[in-house]
């Protein structure tokens, strides 16, 4: 059997690894199970719900993966979605396989929400897009794994990236960060660059995964019509279309959409949007940095497009009034 990219020995070595992490786990719960019906006497795994007796939720790995990519709404879809009665998402990011991959399986499997045998659980964690170890890591434990990517145009992507950046901490300007050192060439490597270079993380993922489990959402389309984004979504985790244009309300003040929960018991409805970070004002660049920018990742962005069959308009003007990367109020 060929295995991707990787040496066949260390491959085979880590999914002994993985099946010994199963079987570890698998006899573990049941000696637990075992150990709490002899001393209670009764089947403790079923709970009395709507009027009969059903199997108690447990925390299950998940079936699918929002893997990338940063400052691109990831947190807003995960929002949405979780919304819908048959699936169960992580509340914060776990970053299991690329910082905390040394925990083993059962630490990751507790970092979900009970979930019942016909609801799906889903993470997100968007750093895994860009690095490099995790494709190969997450073939390992689910080669069948469900990957959703939200992508924004990159050069959006990367403003956004520094500005979150500038909040926390000081740092130099983005025109000094972008270049090489006394050249107008761009600086590929600085991180809120590489990161939107996306077709060489997805070559990655390619070597373990085929496109057909991938579903690529445009980060520009959610906020403007995330029910028509959450029907794809819907589609491609096999779910019930639940989540439909009535879910949302568009905030003007900040230019995202928030949720509307409508509560049974009372019939109110509440407005749920996601924190003051989000829709933050980016800070200004200078125009000329921003057609450098658009010239270095055309040919990037074309390739990207080829590959997963749909274009996403960061390079014709399509979103220019909608999501200008030059404010208006500056002279260019």
């Amino acid at each position: 059997r060929r295995v991707h990219g990787v040496n066949s020995l260390n491959a085979n070595s880590d999914k002994m690894q993985w099946r010994e992490l199963l079987i570890d786990s698998k006899t573990q719960r049941m000696k637990d199970t075992g150990a709490n019906h002899h001393r209670s006497g009764m089947n403790e795994e079923l709970i009395y719900r709507n009027g009969g007796f059903h199997e108690k939720p447990t925390k299950k790995l998940p079936q699918a993966i929002i893997i990338g990519v940063k400052k691109s709404g990831t947190r807003a879809l995960l929002s949405f979605i979780r919304e819908h009665p048959k699936v169960k998402a992580a509340g914060p990011e776990i970053h299991f396989f690329d910082k905390n991959y040394e925990k083993g399986l059962d630490w990751y499997r507790n970092q979900m929400i009970p979930s019942d045998n016909d609801q799906i659980t889903i993470e997100k964690t968007p750093g895994y897009f860009q690095n490099s170890e995790v494709p190969r890591r997450i073939s390992l434990m689910n080669p069948k794994m469900k990957l959703i990517i939200v992508v924004r145009n990159p050069i959006a992507r990367a403003i956004s990236d520094y500005t979150q950046t500038i909040v926390k901490r000081k740092t130099r300007p983005f025109e000094k960060q972008v270049y090489y050192p006394h050249s107008n060439r761009i600086k590929a490597e600085w991180n809120a660059i590489r990161i939107g270079i996306y077709i060489n993380h997805l070559r990655n993922w390619m070597k373990y995964f085929p496109l057909e489990q991938m579903l690529f959402i445009s980060g520009e389309n959610l906020i403007i019509n995330p029910a028509e984004v959450l029907q794809k979504v819907q589609k491609f985790l096999d779910l019930e279309p639940i989540i439909n244009e009535s879910y949302f309300i568009f905030n003007e003040t900040k230019g995202f959409p928030c949720l509307k929960a409508i509560y049974n018991e009372t019939g109110s409805t509440i407005i749920k949007c996601l924190g003051e970070s989000k829709g933050r004002p980016h800070v200004p660049i200078d125009p000329v940095v921003i057609k450098d920018l658009q010239s270095f990742f055309r040919p990037y962005n074309k390739v990207f497009y080829e590959t997963v069959g749909e274009d996403f308009h960061w390079d014709d003007g399509f979103w220019d009034d909608i999501f200008p990367l030059i404010p208006p109020n500056i002279n260019q």
